[in-house]
């Protein structure tokens, strides 16, 4: 079985290791149940630029993602590298949150539990857990759907209601992440669809949650001075144990 370090000397070209990590991403949302087919989109800004952006072309399922097949696009939705085109609304949506936020790694999608979440009226996560005490003063919501994305401004409204957090809910509709890695986000991510759906089966019981208080947040959020494991080590080791279930489950990403 082969272990694809995220530091490996095959992947020491930036945008090669890339587009490894990004078909590894999209792979993985099938194995979590976080995909749509070949609907949604995962998007990486393209190591050295700005302006140009990593994405699955429109019309591969998600389970069949490689490194190969990764385009390269721009704001204007043109193809500048790879064959295939990118989905109107992954253009309108992720390059503007880019440009705006300067978020490296933007993941959006309609997993079921955050959308079911975000079906609700008071759509609010929670810190009733302490995973989800982790998201806590991190999400930005979008409270008002106004229908599919099919201009750029309404991905820069969103970058706008985003800001500098972590997670952008919105109503009736799905999930945002943004991060500096693949492994970051995709973390927060899988993450995210855990504690939504906590949150959801606690509520379903009719029993009063138990809230963490400001100052058990705080707590959690700060990392004990003795930690052995830095936040950046914890994405980087979760991501390559991801990569070796890949490769026993799913292979052929890196291709």
């Amino acid at each position: 079985m082969s272990v694809h370090k995220l530091s490996a000397a095959r992947d020491a070209d930036p945008v090669r290791q890339a587009r490894v990590h990004l078909a590894a991403a999209y792979r993985l949302a099938v194995l979590d149940d976080l995909e749509e087919g070949i609907d949604n989109h995962f998007t990486v800004t393209v190591p050295g630029h700005d302006d140009r952006y990593l994405i699955l072309p429109f019309g591969l399922h998600w389970s069949e993602a490689k490194a190969s097949d990764m385009i390269v696009f721009n704001e204007k939705g043109e193809t500048l590298e790879g064959e295939g085109e990118v989905e109107l609304s992954a253009q309108c949506i992720h390059a503007p949150i880019h440009r705006i936020t300067g978020a490296r790694v933007v993941l959006h999608t309609h997993q079921t539990w955050a959308v079911a979440l975000n079906m609700l009226k008071d759509n609010r996560l929670l810190p009733a857990s302490q995973t989800a005490a982790f998201f806590h003063g991190h999400v930005a919501y979008d409270d008002v759907y106004s229908g599919t994305a099919d201009f750029v401004e309404e991905g820069e409204r969103l970058a706008r209601l985003i800001g500098a957090k972590q997670v952008l809910f919105m109503k009736n509709h799905g999930v945002l992440v943004v991060g500096d890695t693949v492994a970051q986000a995709y973390r927060r991510l899988y993450k995210l669809e855990r504690v939504c759906r906590a949150q959801l089966l606690a509520m379903g019981s009719g029993r009063p949650l138990e809230i963490l208080s400001e100052a058990i947040v705080a707590q959690v959020q700060s990392p004990p001075p003795d930690d052995r494991h830095t936040r950046i080590e914890r994405e980087r080791l979760y991501f390559e144990a991801m990569m070796r279930v890949l490769d026993r489950e799913l292979p052929g990403y890196a291709d």
